[in-house]
């Protein structure tokens, strides 16, 4: 039943393992103090990191690229699509496009980058008066080769929104981000996405189950590949129709063939909630060829990725600085290219 099982514990592995399509998958979680100044820490809280390279977690967090504000400065992506779960906190978006936004506290941002796009997510302190954690999942999803150089797009899932599925007890719930669960059906993803082929079979998928819940995941699904990346709680068990319950251990990522019906379990003994995330998909079948925020089939398609960035800077960057931050005001938005303004 199970064909690979990896640590996912963020003190060994930073970048959680994927199957194809999806290329990259991290769990940010981050204890950011209160807001000093600038939406950042207090400078003291900053020595001894090296600063622009942050990643070691000293004190419960991380700058990342920040300098100031914690995040990613502007930096481009071209051949495929971000899918960011931003669970606590906020995350300011700024792109070439001429978008914007502040999401966050369960919103979902996915952004096509196709043909090229650069953009900045940074993550805001926005309260003086309190801590600010920010906890979010970012996912990359490879646009097959007929997709890659399409215009850029980006959509809001706001929380209010998102689909979810409960268990008649009430001990299970699941967001609903891609696919579909028990008749419950996501939000549509982006035009030109490979989830947007519903024979791709394509699922996003995060769950949480009480202590004696469970949750039943469907197995119709001939030739798609399926990892559950159980990352909180204490005890899980997957049993396959007809066969014997196994127990999988807490930050442990689970690959299994799709084709499985599965039932998950929380023991009725265990302490507090289990958290999965599930991604699930056919894979596209084609050669991949990455260049760190590029992903091309060939190496000669990285080249004149490098060059065509190099030319024209993907739209180039029209904000004030490379990581700009929207305001004080605690408020949700999108602002698309076309200038429509979105709030949840």
């Amino acid at each position: 039943m199970i064909h690979a099982q990896y640590s996912i514990d963020p003190s060994v592995r930073f970048q959680w393992p994927t199957q194809e399509p999806f290329l990259f998958c991290v769990h940010h979680l981050d204890n950011y103090p209160k807001m000093h100044a600038h939406f950042g820490p207090n400078p003291a809280l900053l020595k001894g990191r090296n600063m622009g390279q942050d990643f070691e977690g000293k004190d419960g967090f991380r700058m990342y690229h920040g300098e100031v504000v914690p995040g990613f400065p502007v930096h481009p992506h071209r051949g495929f699509e971000t899918v960011t779960i931003v669970r606590k906190g906020y995350v300011d978006h700024a792109d070439s496009m001429q978008a914007a936004g502040r999401y966050g506290e369960g919103d979902v941002q996915w952004m096509t980058a196709g043909a090229g796009v650069q953009h900045s997510e940074m993550f805001p302190l926005l309260k003086r008066d309190e801590e600010n954690p920010v906890e979010l999942f970012q996912i990359w999803l490879n646009l097959p080769k007929k997709s890659k150089m399409v215009k850029p797009h980006f959509t809001m899932f706001w929380s209010e929104k998102l689909p979810r599925w409960k268990s008649a007890d009430g001990k299970a719930s699941v967001d609903v981000i891609c696919g579909e669960l028990e008749g419950v059906k996501s939000l549509n993803p982006p035009p030109d996405s490979w989830a947007a082929e519903k024979t791709n079979d394509v699922q996003i998928l995060l769950i949480k189950i009480q202590p004696g819940g469970e949750v039943n995941l469907p197995g119709e699904s001939d030739g798609a590949k399926r990892t559950l990346y159980f990352f909180a709680g204490e005890q899980l068990s997957l049993q396959a129709r007809g066969g014997e319950a196994l127990a999988v251990s807490p930050k442990t990522a689970t690959e299994l063939d799709a084709k499985i019906a599965l039932q998950l379990t929380s023991d009725p003994a265990s302490q507090g909630l289990v958290e999965i995330l599930v991604l699930q998909s056919k894979p596209i079948g084609e050669p991949v060829a990455q260049y760190g925020p590029f992903v091309m089939n060939t190496r000669e398609e990285i080249v004149s990725t490098v060059q065509d960035y190099q030319n024209t800077q993907f739209g180039g960057w029209n904000w004030p600085s490379p990581d700009p931050v929207h305001g004080e005001v605690i408020e949700r938005f999108a602002r698309y290219p076309d200038g429509r303004l979105e709030k949840p």
